[in-house]
């Protein structure tokens, strides 16, 4: 829909169902939806400019009550320093008062919003695939990205610029909390046995990835006793975007090796996700990692479950239920996981994909969380890394994609359940259990593609297993 007076200049795409209110001239498209998988995101200053942010913040403010407290932060970028200020324009014009946190990570801004003074949260960041486009993404009072009610509701007043406009004497504040970084890492060194960790005398290498993690864990791991090499521990944005996860895990692992390290970490910009490598200079993969978590987190659970997205080696199942403990199945994304870490049952959640949620502490990924529970957990346990990894089974899953247009993927799904004839979970997308594995089938929500994860009893099995229903697609497809 094209609504009166809007410019719509040559070679750009309008997606169906998409309500178009003002020109689209420097931006790519015209979208049907605001909000994307994680958040609302496009192209630095084209898709996503000061105008469209300020927009954005006030249909969010008014989505709010008057006198509300958002937390908001960003990340070093000069791009989300120009957005962040737009959106904390318009939720002040919204009667709404802003917390602001400046440069912080991900998890520590998730952790202020849930404090008793906010009742939402905001962080605008620069994408981790993609240096020209920013994300900018919506945190409840929980800490968790808001709901998809929450995001139809900003959507909607977005989209009619139903905006409320408050008087100059209800301007929202900004106001910069003094202390905002030691609350965090107060709290968070309280989830750990401080004193087996400093008894322990931890040796570690951590690569920070140029993020704003470096400037919380410094103190925090010299407060535990640990003697730590830190590798680009601060913050810089052309140096984050230049950075590779390959090499860095490579040099740390070089690193730990000449250092005589217990234990190496790679801390992702955001300061979300975890790359660990162990006492002998390995670099863990995530199933790896995943099942080294499981397997130490088990017999120290505060809760009877953990929860996991249905594309999760069954190891990790078998290995939970080894120690008595139920595995709460999930969909595969960042949403369904914080949802079940919520349940009180829960005492842990992960991806498999170096996200990792301790829900005691924060219901939702955070590394240097994750990163201090291994210690604790390898200081209570008198383990070292490799020594847990050795005695943990292989993981044998694979991964492959399939084009499938939009208009197919419904055929698709209801095809492979009928064919299927066999024991079906429909947790999310298709996933057929087979006597020696299983294999998953799931259309992306934002491509046109299906997902198909397989695992067998050896590597050969799970290709075998992922092609043969790959194959079964194509022909669907014809």
């Amino acid at each position: 829909v094209l609504n009166g007076d809007v410019k719509v200049y040559p070679f750009k795409t309008i997606e169906d169902g998409a309500v178009v209110n003002t020109s689209i001239v420097w931006e790519s498209k015209g979208s049907r939806s605001l909000f994307g998988r994680d958040g609302v995101t496009g192209l630095a200053n084209v898709d996503v400019t000061p105008e469209l942010a300020v927009k954005l913040a006030m249909a969010h403010g008014t989505s709010l009550k008057k006198g509300t407290t958002v937390v908001i932060s960003r990340d070093s970028s000069r791009a989300a320093r120009m957005l962040k200020r737009a959106i904390m324009a318009g939720l002040n014009a919204s009667g709404v008062d802003v917390l602001d946190l400046e440069v912080a990570s991900v998890p520590v801004t998730r952790f202020l919003t849930r404090s008793p003074r906010a009742f939402a949260g905001l962080t605008v960041r620069l994408h981790q695939d993609d240096p020209s486009r920013v994300i900018v993404r919506f945190f409840d009072s929980s800490g968790t990205d808001i709901s998809e009610d929450g995001q139809r509701k900003i959507e909607r007043l977005f989209q009619r610029e139903d905006f409320r406009r408050v008087l100059a004497e209800e301007i929202g504040d900004i106001q910069f909390p003094p202390r905002a970084l030691e609350e965090y890492t107060v709290a968070l060194e309280a989830t750990v046995q401080a004193d087996a960790i400093r008894e322990s005398k931890f040796k570690l290498v951590v690569d920070y990835s140029f993020g704003a993690t470096s400037l919380v864990m410094p103190t925090l791991l010299g407060k535990l006793g640990a003697d730590v090499l830190a590798v680009n521990p601060y913050v810089s944005t052309s140096d984050r975007v230049a950075f590779d996860l390959a090499v860095a895990s490579e040099r740390v692992g070089g690193l730990v090796r000449a250092s005589g390290a217990h234990l190496g970490a790679i801390i992702d910009a955001d300061g979300e996700r975890l790359t660990l490598i162990d006492n002998e200079g390995r670099v863990l993969t995530h199933d790896e990692a995943l099942l080294a978590f499981v397997d130490l987190v088990c017999d120290h659970l505060l809760g009877d479950a953990i929860a996991l997205p249905v594309n999760i080696s069954q190891q990790a199942a078998r290995l939970a239920e080894a120690h008595g403990v139920d595995v709460v199945p999930t969909k595969i994304s960042m949403a369904a996981l914080m949802a079940a870490a919520m349940e009180p049952a829960v005492g842990f959640a992960s991806d498999g994909a170096g996200g990792y949620i301790l829900p005691g502490f924060l219901p939702a990924f955070d590394a240097a969380g994750a990163l201090l529970k291994i210690l604790d957990l390898l200081a209570r346990t008198e383990r070292s890394l490799a020594d847990v990894v050795a005695g943990l089974p292989k993981s044998h899953v694979v991964h492959e994609t399939v084009v499938t247009p939009w208009e197919q993927k419904g055929l698709v799904m209801r095809s492979l359940v009928e064919m299927a004839g066999r024991d079906v979970v429909l947790v999310d997308g298709v996933k057929v259990m087979h006597d020696d594995g299983w294999v998953l089938a799931l259309p992306d929500p934002e491509e046109p593609v299906t997902h198909v994860w397989a695992e067998g009893n050896t590597d050969a099995d799970s290709r075998r297993l992922g092609q043969e229903y790959a194959r079964r697609i194509r022909q669907l497809l014809r």
